[in-house]
């Protein structure tokens, strides 16, 4: 018996199974691609196992396992192994940001906050966007707080989306994307992004909107393979919008992590803003992904909707946590400016790294990931190339193929995060020279 990753007493059993329950996209109509494996399982031990019951979930989410993510995690406690899989940071936040967030707790700032975000808050905000973007917005009516960037897109989906809506989102994708789209009731359509270097098949584009598209959902720098779209391509795409009176998600949570050239917000664009959410997040700027502190920008008519979903998705968020954003998001530039550089070192120590290895690693231009490719080493899929890579030599990646709508496009990738300290990236460099045998 142990703890799982949320607290919950469990208990442990292997079993040899497809691995299917890892992620929406492991389908039966491409379950070919992923042999069977040993996965360890969990099951929540407040039942007899005679009297447990079959798992219940709605149809719309039937599809959507556990995620990726999680499982990947649980593998990696299990094997000891190094985690390069799971974006998230194993060094702390800045101490500024975290003795703001004490100090608003021994003020007693610790009560419910006003439901779209505390005023001191929403006002840095909009003070951040319009330095980076040249934009000026409403604090007051064009900024909405919300519990990290994932329930700002869950928010935008479920409160401007209709069922039967069309959605084009770019493939590969982060894996909340298409899980809320089908909360949301919406026809999702993919344009795949390419190695070497996943630029937008613009023509592709072109063709796939009509006046049957209500949105398209993009994140630029890019998750997971590291792409920023280039200004062409993002006036390819504003252009499609206002001429189909078409609205644009916008996920730029890692608009602070962009390496070799400057982050462009496409609601900065003409005739743009007024047709944009722009979402982002405290988490991947501070290193405080636990924090979950999240914000939606949009023009008036597109805030009313996200917040009517905000509103009974979490109502508030952390009330202390918010004081400290205020403290983060007033951050000199010279703290970007640090992070950057220092996030470019961890890049190139852990790309020298791979190459060193044997991976085909493809250009990062933003986000802390890096996409290789494992054929090298003969495996036949990603999913069986990591679980190999967890099990016999000690590191976790996460199969690409998970973030595709169709899994045989990302069969070939696979991603690595560098949000880790110099020591762990190394060391798992190390193993990996040691165990991993070229094949071809």
């Amino acid at each position: 018996m142990y703890l799982d990753i949320n607290g919950v007493m469990i208990k442990q059993f292997s079993f040899k199974a497809s691995l299917l329950p890892f992620s929406s996209n492991f389908r039966q109509s491409s379950a070919k691609i992923h042999r069977p494996i040993g996965a360890t399982m969990t099951t929540v031990s407040t039942q007899n196992e005679s009297t447990q019951k079959p798992v219940q979930v709605a149809k719309r989410l039937e599809k959507f396992k556990t995620t990726i993510f999680t499982q990947m995690s649980i593998l990696a406690v299990k094997h000891g192994a190094i985690n390069l899989g799971q974006g998230f940071p194993n060094f702390d936040g800045p101490d500024f940001v975290k003795e703001a967030a004490i100090q608003a707790i021994k003020d007693g700032k610790n009560q419910y906050a006003r439901g779209y975000g505390i005023p001191q808050l929403n006002s840095a905000i909009a003070a951040r966007f319009r330095e980076d973007t040249g934009l000026v917005v409403d604090p007051e009516k064009e900024v909405t707080v919300t519990s990290g960037c994932t329930e700002a897109i869950a928010a935008a989906m479920l409160g401007l989306i209709n069922p039967g809506d069309e959605v084009i989102l770019f493939a590969p994708f982060y894996d909340s994307y298409e899980a809320t789209l089908s909360m949301a009731g919406a026809k999702v359509k993919g344009i795949t992004l390419r190695p070497p270097d996943f630029s937008i098949p613009l023509e592709e584009l072109k063709a796939a909107v009509t006046n049957k598209t209500r949105a398209i959902l993009m994140n630029t720098p890019h998750n997971p393979t590291g792409k920023m779209f280039t200004r062409e391509e993002l006036e390819t795409i504003a252009s499609l919008c206002i001429e189909n009176d078409v609205l644009v998600f916008s996920d730029e949570v890692y608009d602070k992590l962009a390496f070799e050239m400057d982050h462009i917000s496409i609601a900065s664009l003409p005739g743009m803003y007024e047709r944009t959410v722009t979402m982002n997040s405290l988490g991947k700027t501070f290193s405080l992904t636990g924090w979950k502190i999240g914000w939606a920008i949009a023009p008036p008519h597109l805030t009313w909707g996200v917040r009517q979903a905000h509103s009974y998705l979490t109502f508030a968020t952390s009330t202390p946590a918010q004081w400290a954003a205020v403290a983060a998001l007033k951050a000199p530039e010279s703290y970007f400016k640090e992070l950057k550089r220092d996030y470019n070192v961890k890049k190139e120590t852990l790309v020298k790294g791979l190459k060193e290895v044997g991976f085909t690693v493809f250009p990062s231009s933003g986000t802390y990931f890096v996409v290789a490719d494992h054929t090298p080493f003969g495996m036949e899929n990603d999913v069986a190339f990591c679980e190999y890579l967890i099990e016999e030599v000690g590191v976790v990646a996460i199969p690409t193929s998970v973030f595709y709508l169709n899994p045989e496009e990302g069969k070939n990738l696979v991603r690595f995060a560098f949000c880790k300290d110099e020591e762990t990236l190394r060391g798992a460099i190390e193993r990996m020279k040691q165990k991993l045998k070229r094949k071809v």
